[in-house]
């Protein structure tokens, strides 16, 4: 049965762990969807792990969509989350306008980084879905490094995560903040 934001929400409410992974591509679909995970991410990465770019900025709408499509060719049951590349989610409009194209070639939610509530909502009420992504925000940082260590820091990672589940995110990626600062 193919998963969708309702089921990601009652497996979280039941207790049971969610599984998400990573797919740029039609094969690794295939073996995510037999592996019966919950979700599967098309994240802008691929621009630095397939497409040999320097960083994930420089990911084009046009290379989601055309890895995304191949993702959607490979599935059957799992959840579809595809990132919004940097610079894609600017205005409002123009976040709503990638959103929609990504969801037109297979994506079932989208993801955004960092505290964009307005462009966020902005999308939701398109009926899009979206997921958040706070702690290290990739297409933003010129260091990798683990966040949320001093007091402030975890602080504002707190505030970025329940502002986008007020703004109506489904899920939120704790990505690279140790443990305590994530439960």
């Amino acid at each position: 049965m193919k998963k969708t934001v309702n089921s990601i929400r009652k497996t979280k409410i039941s207790g049971q762990k969610i599984v998400m992974l990573t797919a740029y591509d039609y094969p690794t679909a295939l073996i995510l969807n037999q592996a019966e995970i919950d979700i599967i991410l098309v994240g802008d990465t691929l621009g630095m792990v397939v497409l040999g770019y320097e960083t994930t900025r420089d990911v084009t709408i046009t290379d989601m969509i055309h890895h995304t499509s191949a993702v959607k060719r490979g599935n059957e049951t799992c959840l579809i989350v595809s990132d919004l590349p940097y610079q894609s989610d600017k205005t409002s409009d123009l976040a709503v306008e990638n959103a929609k194209q990504l969801v037109s070639t297979g994506a079932d939610a989208v993801k955004i980084e960092g505290n964009k509530t307005e462009i966020i909502g902005a999308i939701i009420n398109e009926g899009i879905p979206v997921m958040g992504h706070v702690g290290l925000l990739p297409q933003t940082t010129e260091t990798f490094r683990v966040r949320g260590r001093k007091e402030r820091e975890a602080n504002q990672i707190l505030e970025d995560a329940i502002s986008l589940e007020r703004a109506g995110c489904f899920a939120v990626v704790l990505e690279c903040i140790p443990n305590p600062v994530a439960e």
